[in-house]
């Protein structure tokens, strides 16, 4: 299995091409595109039937084997192993069992034939679905790094989950350090303590006096200063990092062989979305050949990819004008992760992928809706992958989580309460539709009181966490003070 940079140009695209190995460690390609298999693995039917009585961890080995085709199989089999355990993911609530890592819940059953379906992703280590393929992240790091006897400096920005997945998957992993930004003060006083009060040497936490899209603009910036990066051994765990995105394409395969019995069946899947890194998974497994039928973006008010989906423009929005919401991890304006979906809609074209992501830079966006004036038609086959959007506000969630609560009995965290409103928009006759669970709601206390009137159920450990002492340090938006602080840190 080759990769190639989503920015290739045609003519250096064939002799540019890398294995699994050579970007697992890294984020952005040297031209600052996006890696991508040169063609998607394709799944049988006779596989499908094969995999629908695995464990979660010799499924997920079936289909990393077919992109680490460079990776020993015994290695990877033991790696994934050693994450998939019940151990690891033991956070489950009433009904649900540790050994099947991502239990599915029937929330409603349709006289049309419809489901709709919640598939827990946090039952790991940090109470959000980013541990689904954190965990593994950390072993890969460890297990390439003993091989290549060498040290790895983590650089990464995060709007709530990503950061604590991150930190608890790396916290004393040889070789490894950890520097993560986040927007200050504007996480729940959950995930900001799940990060700040780690005290593992090896983690270092960054507030940053901005919005989570200057973070993720400052982890670019740092990655496309190749002589910074080498120096500093520079990797990253964002969901531009393609073992994270390969790992997340797992539970699809899970959710949709749990809830079917044949592979004549389809089913959709919405998906809380702000980085497109989540709902490109599920991509990635449609165009393997799973029988998906519709991935739904479900944006909260920060809606760039719901006008995207609905228009055929992607309107990126400046740090003004990013909305501060109660689902925080997804107040994003700039879907990083969005340039492998528009490099297959353009029909892999490294050249015009790469122009029309400068347009981004210069011009914040591009519009494909093929009307006078715009950068090109390709909306109109958006419809082909499956694509469909929706949005969600503050209202809606305190709604969705009051009604979750009051006729299933559970109580869901405000981004998946955003996809489960979504969903309903979109479900179709005959055809399940699985939302996946973003975060347990412990995580944003704050939202669970105002719908509720009381406090999320917590699960053991996490009790008295925001009384922790915290370790972190606050920056302004400034690359150069960044790259200092590193360089000073990572012991090079």
């Amino acid at each position: 299995m080759q990769y190639v940079s989503t920015r290739a140009a045609a003519s250096a695209a064939a002799s540019s091409t890398q294995q699994f190995s050579d970007i697992l460690l890294g984020g952005l390609a040297a031209d600052g595109g996006l890696f991508l298999p040169t063609a998607y693995p394709q799944v049988t039917g006779d596989e499908l039937n094969a995999w629908r009585e695995l464990s979660y961890a010799d499924l997920a080995f079936q289909i990393l084997k077919k992109f680490a085709t460079d990776i020993p199989e015994a290695d990877l089999r033991a790696l994934t192993a050693k994450t998939y355990t019940k151990e690891v993911y033991k956070n489950t609530r009433a009904g649900e069992k540790a050994s099947q890592i991502t239990p599915l819940r029937v929330l409603e059953e349709r006289a049309d034939g419809s489901k709709l379906v919640l598939q827990a992703l946090s039952n790991g280590p940090t109470l959000a679905f980013k541990d689904m393929a954190m965990q593994l992240l950390g072993n890969l790091f460890e297990y390439a790094l003993a091989k290549q006897d060498e040290q790895l400096n983590i650089f990464g920005a995060t709007s709530g989950d990503t950061g604590s997945a991150a930190e608890y998957a790396m916290r004393g992993k040889k070789g490894v350090r950890v520097f993560m930004l986040s927007p200050h003060k504007k996480m729940s006083a959950f995930q900001t303590a799940q990060m700040f009060s780690l005290q593992d040497p090896n983690i270092y936490n960054i507030a940053l006096e901005g919005v989570f899209d200057d973070a993720q603009d400052m982890v670019k910036a740092v990655s496309n200063d190749l002589e910074f990066k080498r120096r500093y051994k520079i990797g990253t765990v964002n969901s531009i990092n393609w073992a994270r995105v390969v790992a997340q394409v797992v539970y699809y395969f899970r959710g949709y062989l749990s809830a079917t019995t044949s592979n004549d069946q389809k089913v959709s899947f919405t998906v809380p979305s702000g980085n497109f890194g989540n709902i490109c998974a599920g991509h990635i497994a449609r165009m393997m050949g799973l029988p998906i039928d519709k991935l739904v973006a479900a944006t909260n008010e920060n809606d760039v990819l719901d006008e995207f989906f609905r228009t055929g423009v992607y309107r990126v929005r400046k740090s003004a004008e990013t909305y501060h919401t109660s689902s925080p991890s997804m107040d994003i304006s700039k879907a990083s992760n969005f340039e492998r979906f528009i490099y297959d809609l353009v029909g892999r074209d490294g050249d015009r992928t790469r122009a029309l992501f400068q347009k981004v830079e210069t011009h914040g966006g591009f519009d494909l809706s093929g009307k006078p004036g715009s950068d090109g038609d390709e909306f109109k086959l958006v419809a082909k992958y499956g694509f469909k959007s929706g949005k969600s506000t503050h209202a809606d969630r305190l709604d969705t989580i009051r009604d979750v609560a009051d006729d299933y009995g559970i109580v869901i965290d405000t981004h998946t309460a955003d996809g489960i409103k979504v969903a309903r928009e979109h479900i179709a006759p005959g055809v399940t539709m699985i939302v996946l669970e973003t975060a347990l709601a412990a995580k944003f206390n704050e939202t669970i009181l105002e719908a509720l009137g009381q406090d999320a159920e917590r699960p053991a450990g996490f009790e008295d966490i925001e009384q922790l002492p915290q370790k972190f340090v606050v920056m302004p938006v400034d690359v150069q003070k960044l790259k200092d602080y590193i360089a000073a840190n990572t012991g090079l």
